[in-house]
């Protein structure tokens, strides 16, 4: 799903909301997702997952196409870690969305 998918099928799913409204929050959720990370924090949304950052170190790489060793610089990468919820929702297969109404909060045991 693309971020434009995403925000179609949300505003399909809140017609109440306007597209250019359901837009602005996907994309303030994005950005504010961006700048925790990029201040160091953890996001964590429960029953999806969490985001971090991770540090790597300085290394020598090895370029794949001529063999010969390149200098790697020390970097930060983002990281995401699924949660339980949604792995399990994953591992389970395709589960049919419910009208909105009909949604749960969160499932039965």
């Amino acid at each position: 799903m693309t971020k434009s998918e995403l925000i179609a099928e949300l505003a399909a799913a809140n017609p109440h909301l306007r597209g250019h409204d359901v837009e602005t929050i996907v994309a303030t959720i994005f950005e504010e997702i961006t700048y925790a990370l990029a201040r160091g924090e953890r996001v964590e949304l429960r029953g999806f997952g969490a985001f971090t950052v991770k540090h790597r170190d300085a290394r020598t790489g090895r370029n794949p196409r001529t063999g010969a060793s390149v200098a790697v610089s020390e970097k930060s990468v983002p990281f995401f870690k699924a949660g339980k919820e949604l792995r399990l929702r994953v591992n389970a297969g395709a589960i049919p969305r419910a009208p909105r109404a009909e949604r749960q909060t969160r499932p039965e045991p």
